[in-house]
């Protein structure tokens, strides 16, 4: 770390629980975030204020003028433009010495299968159901600890999802991928703009704190938000034998 890298993060490096090792730890990272929306917005802009060194965004979308309600990390000006690049811009704002690696496509098994091989840890951002799955079966399969968040309407909810330990749950465990869904589209039915923010800004935290090793996380706990109330539920969540995808019948590969 350098001069300047010190100076830049020294309100980390304050923390006893952060401190220089911490620091670089988030330095040396590269975590893959789906979606570069209203949860993706804060994830990007705190990932790349705190300094973590590669950030892969994907999302096929471009940005429009309805996104700007509550998708903090892009502008007037950058309507039209792909949502990762405006995103890559917004970091470079902030940060020019984080590398970031935008790709705008939908996020489907074959692509994830490369991405999350790669990263050290996954955030998922995204806004549907069939892409949560298929994010989460691909950090079972490469034993990648996954940030999970959600919001619609005033309602959101967050948690993290590490399964490279054997007695921890994934996505899948609580939440079925044959499970019969109604999914719900924020231009149908709208979204308390401040809404992503906290949670977007919780799964910043949850990915950081895994990053440079520090505190407890979410594994293990859902938290849901009733926004219109702001009164939080946590529900335990345990692993279940016999999910589809982390269950006892299943053999993931090896780590990456």
């Amino acid at each position: 770390m350098n001069d300047a890298q010190l100076l830049r993060y020294s309100r980390h490096i304050m923390l006893d629980a952060i401190g220089i090792e911490g620091q670089q730890r988030l330095l040396d990272a590269h975590v893959l975030v789906i979606g570069a929306g209203g949860l993706g917005s804060p994830v990007l802009l705190y990932l790349g204020s705190a300094g973590v060194g590669h950030i892969t965004v994907v999302d096929h979308d471009t940005v429009d003028a309805t996104n700007l309600q509550r998708q903090v990390a892009h502008t007037e000006a950058r309507v039209g433009l792909p949502k990762v690049e405006s995103a890559a811009q917004a970091i470079a704002a902030i940060n020019r010495d984080v590398c970031v690696t935008t790709i705008q496509k939908r996020a489907d098994a074959e692509l994830l299968a490369d991405l999350v091989a790669k990263a050290d840890l996954v955030i998922d951002c995204c806004d549907n159901y069939a892409t949560r799955q298929a994010v989460n079966a691909a950090c079972v399969r490469h034993h990648k600890a996954l940030v999970s968040g959600a919001a619609i309407g005033f309602d959101g909810q967050i948690s993290v999802w590490d399964s490279r330990s054997g007695n921890l749950p994934c996505y899948a465990c609580v939440f079925a991928p044959d499970g019969v869904v109604q999914e719900v589209q924020c231009a149908t039915m709208g979204v308390f703009a401040p809404l992503v923010g906290i949670i977007g800004t919780m799964q910043a935290a949850e990915a950081l704190k895994l990053l440079a090793g520090c505190g407890d996380t979410l594994v293990g706990r859902l938290l849901m938000l009733d926004g219109m109330n702001m009164e939080w539920t946590e529900v335990r969540v345990a692993r279940d034998a016999a999910c589809q995808v982390c269950g006892s019948h299943h053999t993931p590969a090896e780590p990456a």
